[in-house]
C-alpha cells in the first residue's frame, strides 16, 4: 500500500512566471514531513487507511499519556496533528508501507493536480449581508441597511421555516478545493506550490490529497473549468 495524502500548513501566497512570461498566483504549502503512526486494515478495522502525523517541535510533556503510548508503538516523535488518509496499491517492485515510515512531499513528484482540504477563516458572528450576501436595505438617511427584515408571516405559518438564513457564526468550515495545478515542489524544504487560493489563514493546517484520475482534467482548459467546480463547499467561498 502507498499513502496518497500528506499533512501540512499554509505559508502564504506569491506569484511566479512561466516560460511564456505569464504570471500565475500560487500558494506555498509546507507539506510534511509526516510519519505514519498507524495502519488501518480491512481485516482488523473494516477499511484500509493510514494514520499520519505532522512532525513538528512538540514537547512530550504537552502530550497526554494516551498519545505518548500510541506514538511509542511505532517509535514516532511527538506530533501535533493526526489525520487519516487513503491508501492505494503500491507500484510493482515498490516497498510496502509500514507504520513508522516517513511521508514526504515527493509523493507528488509525478502528480499534476492536487486536492486541498482545509478550514476556512473564522469570521466570528456575522450579519446576513456578510454571511449570506444579502443586498441589504436602502442606503439613504433613516434606513437600516444591514437589518435582515421579515423572517416569516405572523398568521400563517406562524413560525420560522427551518434553514432560514439568519445572522450567526461564519467561517471555520471544512472546505475542499479540487484540482489545483502543481507549479513547483521543493523536496529539500518540503514545500509544495499550487496555483490558486487555499482555504484558511497563514500557518493554518490543511490536508492534501492527490486528485483521483477520474476527476483530473484532460483538456487544455482551466482545471477548475474542466472539473466543473473548484470547491465542494459553497460556504467556504469567502476564504
Amino acid at each position: 500500500m502507498a499513502v496518497t495524502g500528506i499533512l501540512g500548513k499554509k505559508i502564504g501566497m506569491t506569484q511566479v512566471f512561466d516560460e511564456k512570461g505569464d504570471v500565475h498566483p500560487i500558494t506555498v504549502l509546507q507539506a510534511g514531513p509526516c510519519v505514519i503512526t498507524q495502519l488501518k486494515t480491512a481485516a482488523r478495522d473494516g477499511y484500509d487507511a493510514a494514520q499520519i502525523g505532522l512532525v513538528e517541535f512538540v514537547k512530550a510533556s504537552r502530550m497526554t499519556k494516551a498519545q505518548n503510548g500510541h506514538l511509542k508503538k511505532t517509535e514516532a516523535p511527538p506530533v501535533k496533528v493526526i489525520k487519516e488518509v487513503d491508501v492505494e496499491a503500491a507500484a510493482e517492485g515498490a516497498e510496502e508501507t509500514k507504520a513508522g515510515d516517513r511521508v514526504l512531499v515527493d509523493i507528488f513528484t509525478d502528480a499534476k493536480f492536487v486536492d486541498v482540504i482545509g478550514t476556512s477563516k473564522g469570521r466570528g458572528f456575522a450579519g446576513v449581508v456578510k454571511r449570506h450576501k444579502f443586498a441589504g436595505g436602502p442606503k439613504s438617511h433613516g434606513h437600516m441597511f444591514q437589518v435582515q427584515g421579515s423572517i416569516g408571516a405572523s398568521s400563517f405559518p406562524s413560525r420560522v421555516f427551518p434553514g432560514q438564513r439568519m445572522p450567526g457564526h461564519f467561517g471555520t468550515d471544512q472546505v475542499t478545493v479540487r484540482n489545483l495545478r502543481i507549479r513547483g515542489i521543493d523536496v529539500d524544504e518540503n514545500l509544495l506550490m499550487v496555483e490558486g487560493a487555499v482555504p484558511g489563514p497563514r500557518e493554518g493546517y490543511s490536508r492534501r490529497l492527490c486528485a483521483p484520475l477520474s476527476r483530473r482534467p484532460t483538456s487544455s482548459a482551466s482545471p477548475r473549468t474542466a472539473a466543473g467546480r473548484a470547491c465542494a463547499c459553497t460556504k467556504g467561498a469567502n476564504r
